[in-house]
């Protein structure tokens, strides 16, 4: 697959990949200020959200955007 993903979009997944994260593993600890606390069952979504978006924003690939014949790299 070639890459799909332009260099802001990439930055704005890493971005939102990076808070993604850190909001999950803050549910999962449960350090989270009171007024950013989340139910438990968010921390795996999260992190999942997490991985795809810092994956796809490092790789510069997102197979979604192959599927749907998106490209934001040009």
């Amino acid at each position: 697959m070639e890459e799909n993903v332009g260099d802001t979009d990439a930055l704005v997944r890493i971005l939102l990949g990076a808070v993604a994260g850190v909001l999950s593993l803050g549910t999962l600890t449960e350090m989270l200020p009171s007024a950013l606390s989340l139910p438990t069952v968010a921390s795996p979504v999260l992190g999942v959200l997490a991985l795809a978006l810092l994956g796809t924003g490092f790789t510069s690939k997102c197979a979604l955007y192959n599927a749907l014949g998106m490209n934001t790299s040009k």
